[in-house]
């Protein structure tokens, strides 16, 4: 909890308003034995009723000092719990907006999800009740025992005992329950990650007739959460009762020794029943502190996690002192001696590439898979970066530049199209919020998306669901191609973008790709060989080395691993040999 003690700065002075307000609650909680004392020894045995009805307003008047006080800090508890949670979940969402490819090898996407929810929640929820108790408890013990003694010291001694006992009881229960309540967030943890694959894998599953198993290993998750849960409650809900059961022996011892003690003149029954409310008063405030240890260790989980995040230092760093691209950006692009290494890996997945993309000029990619195409071209826009050697964009190294200035030059399709809840429109606008409709028409036209999106009745309005899900794979890549194309960029790169497009439709989207955005740096990775056969410079990789660069003429002349390929796709007369 301490490593995010910062985020509660905020709201210092909204803590300390709530902690005067109890204070006064408190002390007016404490006050109230004593009148009622009064009342009995001096009002009722006396018979005088004006000194009761005055006592009584008295008490009155302090009960709804003690009630204003407890919905005042019921409201500043749950603004400052609802606040805290808020900048925290701000706070993990924008760090996870800056990690890296590296850290979210790390942490799995149903882990994030995970901690952004439910452990802020935990931590809202114990925030707005440790406001409440821990600060509340600690001053109505306190206070009852200074009270209770100040009444009768003869009989301090059943406190010290309830107390003793309490304590015990909370050390062993919480000796036996914390290190479940460690675990349990790791299988929230697993609970997501194994609903979220059903979910997303739903189409597969039913495919392969496999129900029966995902639905045992779901139940396997849910019961080994189900099972710490209970076990957790069933410790937890052994406390309660025994508090209650010291507390009512509690009640009957002070009244069998008050009762003797009356008996002897010794002390006053108004006495004896202040003592008795400032002995309940002192084992409700053990009670509020059990209910908090119950929540901190769980929370304590939560923040730790949560703090695991917001500490996390992305490996992609900004430059110190970055360098700018010309305004007559060009959007030359050149790997020099690059090897790459994927972070714990024993060995390189890249070796020694060094090669030049030029303006105006399409740069394919082809290769087996495996091969390292992608980790290839994802190093371009700083998704990783570099184990050695450098890239080069109109003679900068990426690594100088401002990661925000080197994606603005870059058009990116992702080898999987990826697709948000929303409409059409909204999707190609997600490339440039300021693009008129001409341009995003164009963009669909070149795209090859004009005619399934005006098959549509409400053409760019169409409803997209999350993930794209109510659309075909070709599609969602024509939509895709769309988004990057709607940017004008200078470089794209497009990560076997063509994979789920007819011929037909490749042909034509290469052709208008070619005429659109000539003067563009294009970068291409693909499967097919007839996708690539008109680049000017073919890259043909090999378990991460470069065994070929040229044109598909002087490939099938000069390049075994590029001629296989091509031959096991086309025949000869197709490929022109």
């Amino acid at each position: 909890m301490l490593r995010l003690a910062k985020y509660l700065k905020p709201f210092t002075l909204g803590i300390m308003i709530a902690v005067a307000l109890l204070f006064v609650q408190a002390m007016s909680d404490l006050a109230l034995p004593d009148y009622m004392s009064d009342i009995v020894n001096k009002g009722i045995t006396n018979g005088d009723s004006g000194y009761i009805i005055q006592t009584g307003m008295i008490m009155l008047l302090i009960a709804l000092v003690s009630a204003s006080c407890t919905i005042a800090v019921g409201f500043f508890s749950a603004q400052i719990a609802a606040g805290l949670a808020k900048n925290l979940r701000m706070d993990v969402f924008k760090k996870v907006q800056g990690l890296s490819n590296n850290e979210f090898d790390k942490f799995s996407a149903a882990s994030l999800i995970t901690r952004t929810t439910n452990d802020i929640t935990q931590i809202q929820t114990l925030m707005g009740m440790m406001i409440r108790m821990i600060f509340y408890a600690p001053i109505m013990g306190i206070g009852g025992i200074i009270k209770a003694l100040s009444e009768n010291v003869s009989m301090s001694w059943i406190i010290a005992v309830a107390v003793i006992v309490l304590l015990g009881t909370i050390m062993i229960i919480f000796s036996i329950a914390i290190p479940k309540f460690q675990s349990i967030q790791k299988l929230v943890d697993r609970l997501n990650l194994v609903t979220r694959e059903n979910l997303t894998g739903m189409l597969v599953i039913r495919a392969f007739g496999t129900e029966r198993f995902e639905e045992k290993r779901f139940d396997k998750a849910n019961a080994d959460l189900t099972e710490t849960n209970l076990f957790i409650n069933r410790i937890m809900s052994f406390m309660m009762p025994f508090m209650m059961l010291v507390m009512n022996l509690v009640t009957v011892l002070i009244v069998w020794i008050g009762a003797k003690q009356i008996s002897a003149f010794k002390m006053e029954v108004g006495d004896m029943m202040a003592f008795m409310q400032y002995a309940m008063q002192i084992i409700m405030s053990f009670v509020m502190l059990s209910i908090m240890f119950i929540m901190i260790p769980r929370a304590s989980v939560s923040a730790d996690r949560i703090a695991e995040v917001l500490e996390t230092e992305p490996t992609i760093r900004e430059p110190h002192s970055s360098k700018t691209f010309s305004n007559d950006f060009k959007g030359t692009i050149e790997f020099r001696n690059v090897s790459f290494r994927y972070p714990g890996a024993e060995e390189d997945v890249l070796h020694n590439i060094s090669f030049t993309a030029r303006p105006a000029q399409t740069t394919a990619f082809i290769g087996s898979t495996g091969s390292g195409k992608s980790t290839l071209i994802n190093l371009i826009p700083r998704f990783y970066d570099v184990s050695q050697g450098q890239i080069l964009i109109d003679g900068i190294d990426v690594r100088e530049v401002k990661t925000h200035d080197l994606r603005d030059k870059i058009g990116y399709v992702p080898q999987k199209g990826i697709l948000f809840s929303g409409t059409i429109l909204s999707n190609l606008h997600y490339a440039d919020r300021n693009a008129t409709l001409d341009d995003l028409k164009a963009a669909a036209d070149i795209a090859q998306a004009t005619e399934f999106i005006a098959s549509k009745p409400e053409g760019l309005e169409t409803e997209i669901s999350q993930g794209g899900t109510n659309v075909s794979g070709g599609q969602k890549q024509r939509l895709s191609i769309a988004r990057a194309l709607v940017k004008k960029a200078p470089i794209y790169i497009l990560d076997d973008s063509f994979s789920a497009l007819d011929f037909k439709a490749d042909a034509a989207l290469r052709s208008r790709l070619k005429l659109e955005i000539g003067n563009s740096t294009l970068l291409l990775v693909a499967q097919r060989i007839s996708t690539i056969m008109q680049a000017e410079q073919i890259i043909v990789l090999d378990e991460g080395h470069i065994v070929g660069i040229g044109t598909h003429k002087e490939l099938m002349e000069n390049c075994l691993v590029y001629k296989e390929i091509a031959l096991s796709q086309l025949s000869k007369e197709e490929l022109g040999a």
